[in-house]
Formats: structure tokens, sequence, C-alpha cells
């Protein structure tokens, strides 16, 4: 799709809408910039390209629009191209967030934030792919590929509870979808882990959740795994059929004192 071509969409929350484009002087030449200027109601449109960028947002409302995550990169060598502390509300859609670095970063960082995270694709981070913690961490991070990051996917933990519906999380190194800590109660349903190269989704350390109707399928160990401290729901024996957890060479589930032992830790 070229810059032209795109079409911008409409604003419904009653501000402006400020448009990125590194090609076009008219308009921002990249999404911080225009994120710096943005309102409480206005919305940032973020058209084709690869942009090397930072967004770290706090203490407000969020509406980032790209045209799409195989269209928008966002990408960083630093840090992670993605930060959100305490974002009060709000919908990121339509990026791909990739960290090229080789220290210690995820391509999101969600930290006590409420919005909405969806269509986007987050990939290549040294740690997981998305974190989402803190216990005011309600974001929905719903219909998103997470994938080919250096651990698991997406690490909910330090008493975040999440709602994570309907995203592909694939090829990761550790687990599609790992929880862990008390307090950490994310409802995980309808997602998709296949080809990590541990398990499909782990809960350990005193973590709880809601499982239903994922696919856990193809990975290198179990579909899920679980520590005897963990909470899930529904319970052990009923997760199977609560959810798809066939086609992993280990088997369909595990209860494991050390489900980190393979990896060292």
């Amino acid at each position: 799709m070229s810059a032209a071509a795109d079409s911008i969409p409409p604003n419904p929350h009653g501000g402006r809408t400020l448009i990125v484009d590194a090609q076009d002087a008219r308009h921002y030449p990249r999404p911080s910039a225009a994120l710096e200027e943005a309102t409480e109601h206005d919305q940032v449109y973020v058209r084709p390209g690869r942009y090397e960028d930072k967004i770290f947002l706090s203490d407000r409302p969020v509406w980032l629009i790209g045209a799409g995550r195989d269209a928008v990169q966002i990408f960083n060598r630093r840090g992670g191209p993605l930060y959100l502390q305490r974002v009060s509300a709000g919908r990121i859609e339509g990026i791909t967030f990739r960290y090229v670095g080789s220290d210690q970063h995820a391509a999101m960082n969600v930290l006590d934030s409420t919005c909405v995270i969806t269509h986007c694709r987050a990939t290549e981070g040294i740690l997981s792919g998305v974190l989402l913690y803190g216990p005011d961490c309600r974001v929905v991070l719903a219909e998103n590929e997470v994938c080919r990051n250096r651990e698991s996917g997406i690490f909910v933990f330090a008493g975040a509870q999440p709602r994570i519906v309907g995203n592909q999380c694939r090829e990761n190194h550790h687990f599609g979808i790992a929880v862990r800590d008390p307090g950490s109660q994310p409802e995980i349903v309808r997602n998709h882990c296949e080809g990590n190269m541990l398990s499909g989704i782990l809960l350990f350390h005193h973590a709880a959740g809601l499982l239903a109707d994922n696919v856990c399928h193809g990975n290198q160990q179990w579909g899920l795994v679980l520590t005897p401290d963990s909470r899930p729901n529904p319970s052990l024996q009923e997760l199977p059929a609560a959810n798809r957890l066939t086609g992993n060479p280990r088997g369909a589930y595990a209860l494991l004192d050390q489900p980190l032992a393979d990896i060292g830790r």
C-alpha cells in the first residue's frame, strides 16, 4: 500500500488526527513526535513505512493507529520500541514493534496500564515479546502476532490481570505465554501457541488464570506446564477438555516443580 493510497481512519474521540509519514514533510516524521503534541482526544495515524523510534507514554490515554502490521514497523536498537506506564485508556493498532538491539529488552513493555493493543506484532525481543506487569495492569491484548522472541512470547507477572485473547504466539524460544507471581491472574482465551521451543503455556510461582479455548499444538515439549502452587481455572484435570493440547511430543500437560530447568533457571 502506498502512502498516498491508504485511507485515514476517522477519529471517534472528537479530536484531531495527526499523521505520521516520514516521506512527506507536511506530516510528522516519527510516531513519538506526533504523540508529543497529541492531546487527550487526538488520534495519531501512522502511514506505511519503517520508523526507527522509541515510544514512551506515561499517565495519559493513547490513540495510535497504524496502516497495518505488515505495512508499519517501529523498531529500536537501544531499547524496547514501546513502553507504556500507567496509560489510562486508548488503543494501539496495526503496527509491528521490533527490537533490533542486543541488550535485555522486550518489544512491548506495559506497566500498570489499561488500554487495548490489537492487530499488532511483537518480535525479536531479547526478553519476551510482550511484558505485562504491575497490579494495575488491565490491558486487553487481542488478535496480535507475537513471534520469534528470545524468551517467551507474552509474559505476565507482578500481579497483572490482563485479558489475552485471540493472539498467535509462535516460534518463541521459551513459551508462547508465561504467567508468574502471586496476584497475576490473566484471562487467556482463544490463543494459538504453536512451534515454541518449550511449551505452549506456563503458569508458575503461585500464578493463577482462566485458560479456555486455547490451542497449544506443535510445541517442542508439552502443550501446557504448571507448577503445584499455580491455580488454573478450570482445574488441572479439566484443562485438556477446555483447551486443545494435542500434537506436542511430551503430551498435553505436565505438573513440574522446576519448569525452567531446561534453560538453566
